[in-house]
């Protein structure tokens, strides 16, 4: 039998899932109009607990400035996801949504590039 609290946990996890399939899905249709919303892709989302708050972080490759309009984008279109989030799911709550950049490519790249000139040099 599965403890209360490892289900409710469980669940946030799924829930993160399916929003993360849904943002994924409206950034493929080009549901989300704003130009400044190009190649994003949504990397996972992390729900909160009470399920008041999810923080979806994506990817962009380019310049900084790039990045920086893509995040104003998908923090301004924050409603319009939540409500279609409201319409494609059965759940009770759609939580606020944060954007966050993921950083975790970029950190890898740097890392592999120091760690081929630290290879390069001995």
């Amino acid at each position: 039998m599965i403890c209360p609290v490892m289900k409710a946990h469980y669940r946030v996890e799924r829930l993160g899932e399916l929003f993360l399939e849904e943002i994924s899905r409206m950034l493929v249709e080009g549901r989300i109009k704003d130009p400044r919303v190009g190649f994003v892709t949504v990397t996972r989302v992390d729900v909160t607990r009470d399920l008041s708050y999810a923080t979806v972080y994506f990817s962009v490759m380019g310049p900084e400035e790039e990045k920086e309009g893509t995040l104003h984008a998908l923090e301004h279109a924050a409603g319009y996801i939540r409500r279609e989030l409201g319409k494609g799911l059965r759940v009770r709550k759609i939580p606020h949504l944060r954007f966050k950049v993921d950083r975790n490519l970029e950190h890898s790249l740097r890392i592999g590039e120091l760690l081929q000139k630290i290879k390069g040099e001995s």
